[in-house]
């Protein structure tokens, strides 16, 4: 199969997954596929209304069910389908799993036209911290830091 085409495919994954969780009434109008050397890794659909999670959009929960299959935290080698494009948090989550390209369909101004606008956390993030909607107040750094050095030397540690 040509390669635009396998793309094609992949994306009608995630858009058929978006619409059918709507019309289902499981969660919000996204859904997202991983794919790893051509093949479906994992897949999932919004989630958010009906496990009362904000975490479980599509994409976070389509990379923690490839994590899951994969049996590791690192997605190198795995590119994500997306029927939107992804929200700050989604797309932090795909940079910190490695996966290595993101193909999306409906973008976030098209989010926006229907309730899902992500501008004001974008606007957040380029604020000082102190000027932020949400107060952020640091403490007790000095006994945090006891973690952050046991890490250091830890066994588990992996650069």
């Amino acid at each position: 199969m040509e390669k635009r085409e396998e793309h094609k495919g992949f994306m009608r994954m995630a858009v058929k997954l978006s619409v059918q969780n709507v019309s289902e009434c499981v969660g919000g109008p996204f859904g997202a596929v991983v794919v790893k050397d051509g093949k479906v890794v994992a897949k999932s659909a919004n989630m958010v209304t009906s496990t009362k999670d904000p975490t479980a959009h599509a994409e976070v929960s389509a990379i923690r069910l490839a994590c899951r299959e994969l049996n590791t935290f690192d997605l190198s080698g795995c590119v994500i389908y997306t029927s939107c494009e992804p929200c700050p948090m989604c797309l932090g989550a795909i940079y910190w799993s490695r996966i290595e390209t993101i193909y999306y369909a409906n973008t976030k101004a098209d989010a926006a036209n229907i309730g899902f606008d992500d501008k004001f956390i974008y606007e957040e993030l380029e604020k000082p911290m102190e000027q932020r909607a949400l107060p952020v107040v640091q403490m007790l750094r000095d006994e945090a830091m006891e973690a952050f050095k046991l890490w250091e030397k830890s066994p588990m540690r992996i650069d």
